[in-house]
């Protein structure tokens, strides 16, 4: 961590920790329960469309959104404002199929629950590092 004109500024290392956190759980579960009737194969989109979430947010600026840069690009404001609202669309409807497929796949089924819980974790820790990349960073030219 640094301060920046008396903010603390969060490091890109911690974001990008919780990130590889996410995927490694994921990829932990995939591993020890590789047959489909353990977990299935399909859960995985999740991760890929929280992922997705994760660059479509953070691609698209602060200033982008504001209307404070100095080029309008393609859409301009309203394309900028349109966009992040689709990521954070797909960020919050892979966080809720996460926690429906815990529940509804194993929690409810008296089942070994670790695979329900990596699909949660891993749609959660990639939420909260889209959260800390997005709003954490600055964006000032000379800092």
């Amino acid at each position: 961590n640094y301060c920046v004109n008396g903010t603390i500024a969060i490091d890109k290392e911690l974001e990008g920790e919780v990130f590889f956190t996410g995927w490694w759980i994921m990829i932990d579960a995939a591993v020890a329960y590789p047959e489909p009737e353990e977990m299935n194969h399909a859960f995985h989109t999740c991760g890929v469309f929280s992922t997705l979430a994760f660059f479509m947010i953070n691609a698209v600026s602060n200033a982008q959104v504001r209307g404070d840069n100095y080029g309008d690009g393609c859409l301009g404001r309203t394309g900028a404002r349109v966009w992040l609202f689709i990521g954070f669309m797909l960020m919050f409807g892979s966080l809720i199929a996460s926690i429906w497929i815990l529940f509804g796949a194993y929690v409810t089924q008296n089942i070994n629950v670790y695979p329900g819980l990596a699909v949660f974790f891993q749609n959660a820790l990639i939420f909260f590092s889209t959260l800390i990349y997005k709003f954490g960073r600055t964006e000032e030219l000379w800092a």
